[in-house]
């Protein structure tokens, strides 16, 4: 069942369409991505289909009483407010409560709103609802919910909207890159997450782990129009080639056609008003399908590196904090000609703070750095874009260099680099500042590559860049000769490009693992698994049942004593909720006896939900 249409849905950005005659449809649970280049329509799409613009023409029908959910790039909140206080405008009676039961708990001394926030907890059941709450916002490190949202970091308001989001249960999901700014663990408890989720979903990621594990449908926007391929992305990839391929097939075919016919065409025009009209119309159509064009381009790039010595970069026992947080205690490394290295940890361990280091944008506390004559840097920043909004494309590469020096000797011009990097036409002569998110980054990273670098840094690359770029970016780096040192939180980027890895832990301490991102985490749950093994070992042993199982037609004895006596304790659990709640209810309860007691009824409320739910098995089988 549909819960979304799109009906012949048109948009134009000035002179430039983006997108005409789009239909489509979501049906419930869908779980749906949409790939396209950077600047060709993605994020107009979401925004109409949350409602927040207006197609040219066109329409968007939903389902009565549908529950939208959008997540934007670049989320923004009211100025002044607290993360509580906007938790506390999203539209659920539960969230609400939950929210305002946890603020009672941090003011013991006003007893009044604890036990009215107690008693709404009670009537609405909303016990779950706090738990489900207390773990998306540990699992996105927003622990503070007295926080300014508008003083809150990138990252930091992302993931908050992403929480609201999730907490909010919509019907129909909308997210546009969801997995920016989420560090590693994160992003792999997001996708678990959204596996499951009952909701609908409409994604746009470069993320190509995250989309495979999560989407079930691929619409792809090419040149204006939709293609869908019902399966993963490892599916679309396979699918979008033989569609390239028969696309190709037949541009030759129509071209074979129209040679022909345009010899008959221009055969005796003295007698053409006697040509067969039908003959001319099919003339006309084959010249446009003649001379369609199987968009195809990649950013090639091949600019000239600059050859390394050998010494190239040592750290020795270098040291650095941040008041009280270390961010490396005496950590020591010498890099080789050819090392490939990613970075992995969680946000705010140090790992742009390694970067800045090593380049000698930030002081040291101890230690030594010690960089090789012939090392020349190229360092892509998260913050790092300068380009001049009032410039024009073509200006930006010019006031670096009119012709640029490439490998084997050859030069190439300003306008023919822009090209390559798909800025073609008009679009050189475009002020940066009409350009997408993604077309400055790779603007940007143009900007950089000129500089023949024979070190690069790479500080999350991938934000916003399309998957087109990204794979033809993958493809240079796997080729480029110099030192790589990579920080993403994109998995398949990461697995693909480094085969060394540095483990930010934290406190300073930093693990030199020798593999890629795929084989640490494998490692890790290995380790993980040996721990369980060894709590095991040390737990009480119980006796293991070796007879063999039998079909459950009635209970044993055990079991109807077991029956018996959780009827009995689940009579019990009720009395005492009853009971405490009574107790909230007294004027005479003291600040201190509220916060013992609120703790004691979430273990009742607990205990009550597993003895409920062991009960129900066994009646099962009580005739």
């Amino acid at each position: 069942m549909n819960i979304l249409s799109v009906e012949q849905l048109a948009k134009s950005f000035g002179e430039r369409s983006l997108f005409d005659g789009l239909t489509f449809g979501l049906s419930e649970r869908e779980k749906v991505a949409l790939v396209a280049r950077n600047g060709t329509g993605k994020t107009s799409l979401l925004r109409i289909l949350s409602g927040e613009e207006m197609p040219d023409s066109g329409r968007v029908v939903t389902r009565k009483d549908l529950k939208v959910g959008y997540l934007k790039q670049e989320p923004v909140f009211p100025e002044g407010v607290e993360v509580m206080e906007w938790l506390l405008t999203l539209d659920h009676p539960l969230l609400k409560a939950v929210l305002r039961y946890k603020d009672s708990l941090l003011h013991p001394d006003k007893g009044e709103e604890m036990t009215a926030s107690l008693a709404e907890m009670e009537r609405l059941n909303a016990w779950d609802t706090e738990s489900k709450l207390t773990a998306i916002l540990d699992r996105l490190d927003l622990k503070d919910i007295h926080a300014k949202v508008d003083l809150l970091s990138g990252g930091q308001k992302k993931r908050l909207a992403l929480a609201g989001l999730l907490l909010t249960e919509p019907d129909f999901l909308i997210l546009d890159e969801p997995t920016n700014h989420l560090d590693l663990d994160m992003i792999e408890w997001l996708e678990e997450w959204l596996k499951e989720a009952p909701f609908a979903l409409l994604m746009v990621t470069h993320d190509r782990y995250f989309l495979e594990a999560i989407c079930d449908t691929i619409y792809e926007l090419d040149e204006g129009e939709l293609y869908k391929y019902e399966g993963n992305y490892s599916y679309y990839l396979e699918k979008k080639e033989e569609r390239v391929q028969t696309q190709r097939t037949n541009i030759e075919k129509a071209k074979n056609i129209y040679r022909r016919e345009l010899d008959w065409i221009r055969s005796t025009p003295q007698a053409r008003t006697g040509k067969s009209k039908s003959r001319i119309d099919a003339f006309k159509k084959v010249k446009s399908d003649a001379h369609k064009q199987v968009q195809n381009k990649q950013v090639e790039i091949d600019v000239k590196m600059e050859r390394l010595g050998s010494k190239i970069l040592e750290l020795h026992n270098v040291k650095k904090a941040y008041g009280e947080l270390p961010i490396l205690n005496k950590f020591s490394y010498t890099f080789k000609r050819g090392d490939r290295i990613g970075l992995v940890g969680k946000n705010g361990v140090g790992k742009s703070t390694f970067l800045r280091m090593i380049t000698g944008a930030e002081e040291i506390d101890g230690g030594k750095i010690i960089t090789g004559e012939t090392v020349r840097f190229g360092f892509y920043r998260q913050d790092g874009m300068t380009l001049n909004n009032d410039k024009r494309v073509i200006e930006v590469i010019k006031e670096i260099a009119e012709v640029i020096p490439l490998a084997k000797g050859k030069t190439m011009t300003a306008s023919q680099l822009l090209e390559r990097f798909l800025f073609e036409g008009d679009q050189q002569y475009t002020y940066v500042s009409k350009l997408s998110g993604g077309e400055k980054r790779r603007l940007y990273l143009l900007t950089l590559l000129m500089a023949n670098p024979n070190f690069l840094i790479l500080d999350e690359p991938t934000n916003d860049l399309d998957i087109l770029t990204l794979n033809v970016l993958e493809e240079f780096l796997f080729e480029f000769q110099g030192c790589l040192i990579i920080v993403s939180h994109d998995r398949y980027f990461l697995d693909k490009l480094t085969n060394h890895l540095f483990i930010f832990k934290g406190k300073g301490e930093v693990k030199d693992f020798n593999g890629n991102y795929l084989e640490y985490r494998a490692e890790l749950k290995i380790e993980q698994e040996k721990k369980r093994e060894a709590k095991k070992l040390y737990a009480e042993p119980k006796e293991k049942d070796t007879r063999p199982k039998r079909e459950k037609t009635k209970l044993s004895y055990k079991e109807e004593r077991e029956f018996e006596a959780l009827t009995e304790e689940i009579e019990q659990l009720e009395n005492r909720k009853a009971e405490i709640a009574g107790i909230f209810e007294s004027p005479d309860v003291s600040p201190e006896e509220i916060a013992e007691l609120s703790i004691e009824m979430n273990k009742v409320s607990e205990r009550l939900d597993e003895a409920e739910m062991r009960w129900l098995e066994l009646s099962e089988y009580i005739a």
